[in-house]
């Protein structure tokens, strides 16, 4: 049965909808110059959509900068914080004479568990 309904139909070949009477938004195209490989991609964007200063180049993945009236725009990366690791994170609750200090006792712990204390 299902094999009858869709006889004389290409699945995917064609599309049953047309394009009539469909208004397309308008849109504007935006060029991002890679500074590594130095390719320039051209984005197409909706008219009224903010427009990213950074993309990630298509071919080499480095960031690429958009580029106004054949100049790369001036990215402000002053607000942006700069991760910190776990270790910078322990530096600020502990100064490292108690890391030292925490880590003598643990170790001395963990010694005495196993039966090897720490001859001095």
């Amino acid at each position: 049965m299902a094999d009858r309904s869709l006889r004389g139909m290409r699945l995917g070949a064609q599309s049953l909808q047309t394009e009539e009477g469909v208004i397309f938004s308008a849109r504007s195209n935006h060029i991002y110059r890679c500074q590594s490989c130095e390719r320039e991609t051209t984005m197409t964007f909706a008219a009224d959509a903010e427009v990213p200063e950074l993309w990630e180049c298509r071919h080499c993945g480095a960031e690429a900068v958009l580029l106004v009236d054949s100049k790369p725009v001036v990215v402000d990366r002053g607000d942006v914080k700069t991760p910190r690791s776990h270790w910078d994170m322990l530096l600020e609750r502990r100064s490292r004479d108690e890391l030292e200090e925490l880590l003598e006792e643990r170790l001395s712990y963990l010694r005495a568990r196993r039966g090897q204390q720490k001859s001095a």
